[in-house]
């Protein structure tokens, strides 16, 4: 059975249907950005994020995050993200922010005074600020 929605509360079911997805189909051609490509570039939209890991080394750490420095960090992220990073460690004169680049967030910080082993491990990429 089909209903039309049209009209209905103001709906238009166009709005709906084919928007340049491609197929998830085996050997489907579809049209368009794929999905993982839609989600890149929406998240790189929304500018980074920060988990609540980070936050809270934030807050335990006092680093404070003006515009200028949030500026230079989405622009360093952007960078690793067309060199096709992962996991890059943005270093700036005083604090290292540990950033996953395919979900725009930034999952860890650490200031320089508070780094003790100067190791990194899980990371593909470095980004000096």
């Amino acid at each position: 059975m089909y209903m039309n929605v049209n009209g209905v509360n103001g709906l238009d079911s166009s709005r709906f249907w084919n928007h340049g997805l491609k197929s998830g189909l085996p050997g489907g051609e579809g049209r368009g950005a794929s999905f993982e490509e839609l989600l890149r570039n929406k998240s790189a939209e929304d500018g980074l994020n920060f988990s609540k890991h980070a936050r809270r080394r934030l807050d335990e750490r006092g680093i404070d995050i003006d515009s200028r420095l949030m500026e230079q960090l989405e622009h360093a992220v952007e960078g690793a993200r067309k060199k096709g990073a992962k996991d890059v460690a943005v270093i700036g004169p005083e604090n290292i922010f540990i950033v996953n680049v395919p979900n725009n967030t930034v999952v860890t910080t650490i200031s320089q005074q508070d780094m003790r082993e100067k190791i990194f491990t899980n990371i593909d990429s470095a980004v000096l600020m």
